[in-house]
């Protein structure tokens, strides 16, 4: 009989299952991170309210989130067992940090981080006693390559007692500071103001009145109410402060439909504020500006910079990165004609000075008149920058054309006019010369607005986020320092007179010049090639041949091949026709460009790709989840392109996708058996081919294309 009960306890004992044995207190392991519950005091009274917390300590290169984890990832989630009486609360958020990766913003920690949650304690709870805490910690753990979410058990027995106790050690002197440091409300009146494209945020009273702050951010708890990624800036009043956010999209269509809740940070302190929808409050600004924090590229330009100090200083460094853009070499070889064309008036002071005054008027009208049309069709939603013409396929392969006459002039293919200052090949240079001065300034600023000189980042992308008036005073900087040079040589009779004289040297700069005409050529029908495909970039290039011959016909060459020839200036005429129809069909073959925007793709299944296998079609498998930073990058940035669509048209592959956001086995085990414990993971599989082919995790199109077009080794 005692033989019998002993295999019967240890019969039992082999076949319980693992998740009967209890969990014992203390430090809980993944590879990722390391997780216990520490309680704040060495004891707990009956009938008061503990604080315990889950202390996390996450490996270097990886994190977690804050309750709101931004623009990816998820929450640390507790789930309770108690015993009976005992009620645990939310947890009390300490303050996280900004994490910023390819133009994402999430929040959260970093190594060891305490999350405290109150705990009541029945007054039955008897001194003596233990009462066992146990909870179900879910955690999102990120790096920047991977998201994994990891789940421990935790438990704590916490002493029951009678009176205050100390606190329990050194962590629990940590969880104690957290709770007291923590956000929560103080007393602050906040309203919410949707401007444009701006959400502006009013807070007052409580401890920021007459607080002497210098720093402010805002942490939000909805997540679809601002763009995180996007820099946050802030002034200062005598009764509190004022933020200027970037409104999410959606907010922009639809208005505040509620109040904004979040957490207002400064370097006084961190208080949770409810902003009710209403106009700006009193006493929230004009007294100073605040430190900008910085957009999801550490730019730090925008809004809150508005004041005196910012124009000024935008405008000295946009007048500076005018006078090296003369240096430019897509705008010296307009200037160089100008410069030349001084020595032409250099012995009338009249015509000098009305020649510099106008070209200085035409470079400031096209100056304004471009960061105009740039801030109105940013204010409209577009994401455009500074040269934001040279993105337009029509205006590349006109100013291609333009370069190509200019060139062409110079080096003496032809003659329009005998004046240097003229515009080669643009009926604008037949004007007169005053016309022609002002045109010349046009064309500088049209060519010389893709080129940035050192100074020029900085103040132009202050401009772009400046009120209009200090913007286009920014601008307009820009453009007198680009044209300064020019212009007091022109007003300077004494500089005039020393110039060189006309005479032969001339003729040698003009051909010299046409060099970096003809490269400047070059490179626009590059870009035009790479905006758009094989089709419209050989119309352009027909244009420019027939262009060139058309300009041959009407020059001086062809008078010494068939001298007094009526019918050249006829071929040459009709030559230039025949190019401008060329070149409105490379604009009109230019490809529709299509929206990056998720490719159609069914639910990954190990039956699908046996399928498609069968069919003889190539499988492209995406292991995501909607917390997986990393994912929603490769997302935007690779699997939503045109290009990729065209290569899984080509190849007629099959796009699966194996969503991963709600815990899966089948995915856990999939990503296992390929040696993954998250996502990312990609996976192309070939008709034919043993194992599929593991692609890396920071995806590009082409390296999609490449994969899908050449089966590769498992």
């Amino acid at each position: 009989m005692r033989l019998l009960l002993l295999f019967l306890t240890a019969w039992l004992t082999l076949v319980a299952p693992a998740g009967a044995q209890p969990v014992q207190p203390g430090p809980q392991r993944t590879e990722r991170i390391e997780a216990e519950l520490v309680p704040m005091s060495a004891w707990a009274a009956p009938g008061s309210t503990a604080i315990v917390a889950v202390r996390q300590k996450v490996q270097p290169g990886w994190h977690t989130y804050w309750r709101n984890p931004g623009d990816s990832g998820g929450p640390t989630t507790l789930s309770w067992r108690l015993p009976q009486g005992v009620r645990a609360g939310d947890i009390v958020w300490p303050l996280p940090q900004r994490q910023r990766l390819q133009g994402l913003t999430n929040y959260g920690y970093e190594g060891e981080v305490f999350l405290p949650v109150p705990v009541e304690i029945p007054a039955s709870a008897r001194p003596g006693s233990t009462v066992r805490l146990t909870v179900e910690a879910g955690f999102f753990v990120c790096s920047d390559e991977m998201c994994v979410p990891d789940t421990l058990t935790l438990t704590l027995d916490l002493p029951i007692r009678e009176g205050a106790a100390p606190p329990a050690g050194a962590w629990g002197r940590r969880v104690q500071s957290i709770v007291e440091t923590a956000p929560r409300p103080a007393g602050i009146t906040a309203h919410a103001t949707l401007d444009g494209q701006t959400l502006r945020l009013t807070a007052t009273g409580g401890p920021l009145a007459g607080a002497d702050l210098t720093q402010a951010a805002f942490f939000p708890y909805d997540p679809d109410v601002m763009d995180h990624a996007a820099a946050q800036f802030g002034q200062r009043g005598s009764q509190g402060v004022t933020l200027s956010l970037a409104a999410k999209p959606g907010v922009l269509g639809t208005g505040l439909a509620g109040p904004v809740i979040g957490v207002l940070a400064t370097d006084a302190g961190a208080w949770e504020i409810t902003a009710e929808p209403g106009p700006p409050l009193p006493g929230a600004s004009g007294t100073g500006g605040l430190t900008a924090i910085p957009d999801a590229f550490g730019q730090t330009t925008g809004p809150g910079a508005t004041t005196w100090t910012a124009v000024l200083h935008a405008a000295l460094l946009a007048f500076l990165g005018g006078l090296i853009l003369n240096l430019m070499p897509c705008v010296f070889p307009v200037l160089a004609m100008k410069a030349a064309s001084l020595t032409r008036t250099a012995h009338d002071p009249a015509e000098a000075r009305r020649d510099g005054i106008l070209f200085t008027a035409g470079v400031l009208t096209t100056f304004l008149a471009l960061a105009a049309a740039l801030l109105a069709l940013r204010a409209g939603g577009q994401a455009i920058g500074w040269g934001f013409q040279l993105q337009s396929p029509a205006v590349v392969a006109s100013l291609a054309l333009l370069m190509l006459a200019v060139a062409l002039n110079l080096s003496g293919a032809f003659e329009i006019g005998a004046g240097l200052q003229r515009l080669g090949g643009s009926r604008l240079s037949r004007l007169s010369g005053a016309a022609g001065a002002f045109f010349t300034g046009m064309l500088a600023v049209v060519v010389a607005a893709p080129c940035t000189a050192p100074f020029m980042a900085f103040a132009l992308g202050a401009a772009l986020l400046m009120p209009t008036p200090a913007a286009l005073a920014v601008f307009g900087m820009l453009g007198l320092g680009l044209a300064l040079p020019y212009l007091a040589i022109s007003l300077s009779p004494g500089l005039l007179r020393r110039l060189p004289r006309p005479g032969p040297w001339m003729v040698r700069l003009q051909r010299l010049l046409a060099l970096p005409m003809f490269a400047t050529t070059l490179w626009l029908v590059w870009v035009f090639a790479r905006q758009t495909d094989a089709l419209a970039t050989t119309w352009l290039a027909a244009a420019c041949v027939v262009a060139a011959l058309a300009a041959i016909a009407m020059g001086p060459l062809a008078d010494r091949i068939a001298p007094r020839q009526r019918w050249a200036p006829i071929v040459g005429r009709l030559g230039v026709v025949v190019a401008l129809t060329l070149a409105v069909l490379a604009v009109r073959a230019v490809p529709a460009l299509e929206a990056e925007r998720p490719i159609p793709a069914d639910a990954w299944s190990p039956a699908r790709v046996e399928a498609a296998l069968a069919q003889g079609r190539p499988v492209l498998v995406n292991f995501t989840a909607d917390w997986c930073v990393s994912c929603k990058i490769n997302e935007r940035t690779a699997l939503s392109t045109a290009a990729t669509r065209r290569a899984l048209e080509r190849s007629n592959a099959v796009y699966l996708v194996a969503d991963w956001t709600r815990r899966d086995d089948v995915i856990a085990r999939e990503l296992s058996r390929h040696g993954r414990s998250g996502v990312p993971l990609y996976l192309v599989y070939h008709p034919n081919t043993p194992g599929p082919r593991i692609l890396p995790q920071l995806l590009t199109a082409g390296v999609v294309a490449e994969a899908l077009q050449t089966p590769g080794p498992a």
